[in-house]
């Protein structure tokens, strides 16, 4: 499926509009041809992507934009989170071991577990771009259709 600009969504920072978020990126899953078992896990990374976006990098700042913008490849999807937020380095969260009793903090787990590819860039003083890929050749009878 050829395109040329992103699916977007653009939403302030209020944890009431997280079920919008999982809707679209449900939605966006659904119009590439992803199978139930892989749109589940790109709506699930999603979701904790954007729920520490609005929990830590905009916390206090309900107003501060999200947007969420989606491209179909070829050989699947990518998803960008552009935020408001201070500069996040990625590579500072360490691995976790999954058996590890504690609450919280596993969303970058969730998220490193889920998807094929997981980068985050700072956007100069001011904001990140947190970059997930989750690759289903259409070979691959349990990924799309």
């Amino acid at each position: 499926m050829a395109q040329k600009a992103p699916w977007t969504l653009t939403l302030s920072s209020n944890l009431r509009l997280l079920p919008l978020a999982r809707a679209f990126v449900e939605a966006v899953c659904q119009v590439a041809g992803f199978d139930e078992k892989a749109t589940h896990a790109i709506v699930l990374a999603t979701d904790e992507a954007t729920n520490n976006v609005i929990r830590h990098a905009h916390r206090n700042q309900p107003d501060a934009p999200l947007q969420i913008q989606c491209f179909f490849r070829p050989d699947g999807i990518e998803i960008l989170l552009i935020d408001q937020g201070a500069p996040f380095d990625l590579d500072s969260v360490p691995n976790m071991d999954p058996s590890e009793e504690r609450v919280g903090g596993r969303g970058v787990f969730l998220m490193r577990a889920l998807m094929d590819e997981l980068t985050c860039q700072p956007r100069g003083d001011r904001g990140n771009m947190l970059r997930m890929v989750k690759r289903c050749p259409r070979s691959a009878p349990d990924c799309r259709g």
